[in-house]
């Protein structure tokens, strides 16, 4: 089955400055000395995720330097590896010893990096400037060198500035040395980003000046209007009372959209159409890696239903689902099983409704199958916010700032760092957050479709290290909207001490989301083995995603000594000062 391509649909914001971003351009690719590379011929059926193609030495090169690329219209800047945007799809098996010379051609006095995101190994192998080693200056190259001890679907980028938003992320697999528990027949990396044209400094400036500039959807008059006339003059005029005081609407879904980003996947533009070959009958796996700096991706192909089997490159039970949610950072393997047409729509709409990724699931090149319409865009409501107290969404209640709060008839209410008292960097405390785990998300409850959530997420072993935690850490997640500022306990990166755990030693972190927005938190180094609501292990991730309102908890072991990383993957709530040093030490 073949369509036309449809026209962008109507939920989808037009501007000039957008002209066409997402629908009207055949364009996308980096361009070289030899011309605009358009979609590479491989892509058609290989599964390679980039127009760098696939590296399986185990001793190999990498070379970091400036290129220009065009996915809007306009030629723009770039960093990427081996002149390739994404970076190189690098794969490789499990127990080989990979060494990695990454080299800096960039211009001037910039310094580069390359962190592996999930993957354990030493600390001065890890990437990340100041804190594992000091970094590659141009001319110069650094020399990774580590076993890799796990297997799974996993991806690359830079830790240096904001490189990845430039461009510097390409996906890794790592094939398993047993067989792995499910077949299939042939596969595809489906990597998501989002590009900007905006110099990435520039946009962090204009989000530290306005950080709701790409909110397009605010509040009107007229709405207020309506709601007094379905919710009664004193219910709207409080929920307006209460959204002021968290210094923000409802509209409010994520800092950079649409507006501003033109959605990729496999670095091609929607209009560019990425196409993964398939046949009838075949099973097709799926690895999909949210390389996207800001972006949350809801994923489906309509007519297709989709087995989610890992989460983070690690097994999980089966789980058939329609749709899932990918917070930035995380991947997800699915298997899924095309007959009956032969095309079908990878459709990947981003979380506040303003755009999409999208390509092709099809028996030959060139084909097409209808691109569904972008959801409604959906409003958040108190509930989400963690402000309503009405028990509809895992019954969490907040309030802003530090005044009073909404009663829950005798619930518990959460306690707080002393250091987010009187914080001018903290707008808002949960009072009583939940796990949410059964929880799909805003824009996705009761839309008819069956949606993964992480109560789904079960993994196919047991908890590995066995032990109970010795002992509890809670972190919580902070920020000031208006002020565009981000921390841990109200305390920016640049101002806080480094978690200190003891070699060997297990810990229970338990994360309590007290801003707005929806963070995605990593660890480097270490697993992240998430329980549930009552403790036990549930499935092991490197990435746990945090929704407001939520509490979440998870063991980590602490078997790698040295310094590591820990923060939001939000490029600029990263770098807006949402990041901790964790040592592990030896015990003294």
């Amino acid at each position: 089955m073949t369509s036309r391509r449809h026209s962008p649909p109507a939920q989808m914001p037009v501007s000039p400055s957008r002209r066409m971003f997402v629908q009207g351009l055949a364009l996308g690719g980096v361009a070289l000395s030899t011309g605009l590379l358009r979609n590479p011929a491989h892509a058609a059926g290989s599964g390679h995720a980039s127009p760098g193609g696939v590296l399986t030495a185990t001793d190999l090169q990498l070379g970091v330097g400036a290129s220009t690329v065009n996915f809007t219209g306009r030629t723009r800047p770039a960093i990427t590896v081996n002149n390739s945007l994404p970076a190189p799809l690098l794969r490789w098996r499990e127990g080989d010893t990979v060494t990695i010379r990454v080299s800096n051609h960039l211009p001037g006095h910039t310094q580069t990096s390359i962190h592996w995101h999930g993957i354990l190994l030493p600390a001065n192998m890890d990437g990340v400037p100041g804190m594992s080693f000091d970094g590659i200056y141009p001319g110069e190259s650094y020399l990774y060198r580590f076993q890799l001890r796990q297997s799974g679907t996993y991806w690359y980028h830079s830790h240096s500035l904001h490189q990845e938003q430039a461009g510097l992320y390409g996906p890794m697999i790592i094939d398993p040395i047993e067989p792995p528990p499910y077949h299939w027949d042939r596969e595809h990396v489906v990597l998501l980003s989002d590009w900007t044209d905006l110099t990435p400094d520039a946009l962090f400036r204009r989000l530290k000046k306005n950080s709701h500039y790409d909110n397009y959807y605010m509040p009107t008059i007229g709405d207020f209007f309506r709601d007094v006339r379905r919710d009664g003059w004193r219910a709207t005029r409080a929920d307006r009372r209460s959204w002021g005081q968290m210094r923000m609407t409802p509209t409010d879904l994520s800092d950079v959209n649409a507006n501003t980003y033109t959605y990729l996947m496999n670095g091609a533009n929607p209009a560019s159409n990425w196409t993964g070959q398939f046949r009838p009958g075949e099973k097709v796996l799926l690895r999909f890696i949210n390389a996207a700096n800001m972006t949350y991706f809801d994923i489906r192909i309509p007519g297709l239903k989709m087995t989610v089997v890992a989460a983070d490159g690690q097994y999980i039970h089966p789980v058939t689902v329609d749709e899932f949610r990918m917070g930035v950072a995380e991947t997800f393997d699915v298997i899924v099983e095309p007959s009956g047409q032969d095309a079908f729509t990878i459709f990947a709409q981003d979380m506040g409704r303003t755009g999409y990724a999208r390509g092709t699931l099809a028996v030959q090149a060139g084909l097409e199958a209808p691109i569904p319409a972008v959801d409604p865009r959906p409003l958040l409501t108190m509930d989400d916010m963690g402000h309503g107290g009405h028990g509809d969404h895992g019954g969490h209640d907040a309030h802003a700032g530090h005044g009073g709060h909404h009663g829950h008839g005798g619930a518990d209410m959460q306690a707080h760092p002393a250091s987010e008292t009187n914080n001018p960097l903290v707008d808002m405390q949960t009072m009583t957050p939940t796990h949410r785990l059964d929880d799909p998300g805003i824009g996705l409850r009761d839309n008819g479709r069956h949606t993964l959530t992480y109560a789904d997420l079960n993994s196919l072993f047991e908890d590995p290290d066995g032990r109970d935690p010795g002992r509890d850490i809670e972190l919580h997640l902070t920020g000031h909207m208006e002020k565009f500022s981000w921390s841990f306990d109200g305390i920016p990166f640049a101002s806080s001490e480094p978690l200190r755990l003891n070699y060997g030693e297990r810990v229970r972190i338990i994360l309590v989301n007290d801003t707005m927005m929806q963070h995605p938190i990593h660890l480097h180094g270490m697993w992240s083995d998430v329980e549930d609501e009552h403790g036990a292990f549930k499935v092991r991730k490197h990435t746990v995603d945090m929704p407001p309102g939520s509490k979440r908890s998870y063991r980590v072991r602490a078997d790698a000594l040295g310094r590591w990383a820990y923060h939001c993957h939000l490029l600029y709530h990263m770098d807006g000062g949402m990041m901790r040093e964790v040592r592990v030490e030896e015990a003294a």
